[in-house]
């Protein structure tokens, strides 16, 4: 069987969370003492791809996951993974809500003391969160998945997927 076009997927937007995370770290390491100027164009950046790196995608993605796949494992006997995973899921979302909450007001304000620390109290360790969930769904919930499927249900699970990111409902 050729690659899964769902694993694929998948992991393609693994990768592409973990270049953000990357960038964040960066500017997380360029302004430790300080809150980022206004005029900081890689700033500004992050905060303008800030909600849909983290906010619609990474949301679309969980919720796949989530409806998807996570119930497939359990089927076949391993519920445990997919568990583990949507705790996972539940603790980060709190942090993406306050990351996302406070980048908006600094998009369109500016940070402030107070806010640069909030900021960079969420980013931090929503950073090392979702680095480790991303390394733990790559090494083995998209093994598991791409083993478990046959042509017809990676096209049927890759189907919904492109059809409904963002908007999969529970």
């Amino acid at each position: 069987m050729s690659p899964s076009r769902i694993c694929q997927t998948l992991h393609d937007e693994h990768q592409s969370t973990v270049l953000f995370v990357e960038r964040l770290e960066a500017m997380l390491g360029r302004y430790r003492a300080v809150c980022p100027d206004r005029d900081d164009a890689a700033a500004a950046s992050l905060l303008r791809d800030l909600p849909h790196a983290l906010g619609r995608e990474l949301r679309a993605h969980f919720d796949f996951e989530e409806v998807q796949l996570f119930p497939r494992l359990a089927q076949e006997g391993d519920p445990a993974l997919g568990a583990l995973l949507t705790e996972e899921h539940a603790a980060m979302q709190p942090l993406l809500a306050r990351l996302l909450s406070v980048g908006a007001v600094a998009q369109a304000q500016g940070f402030d003391e107070a806010s640069w620390s909030q900021f960079r109290a969420a980013a931090g360790e929503l950073c090392g969160q979702l680095s480790a969930h991303v390394l733990k769904e790559e090494m083995a919930l998209l093994p598991v998945i791409e083993e478990s499927l046959d042509a017809e249900s990676d096209a049927g699970l890759y189907d919904i997927y492109a059809g409904n990111c963002g908007e999969i409902s529970r």
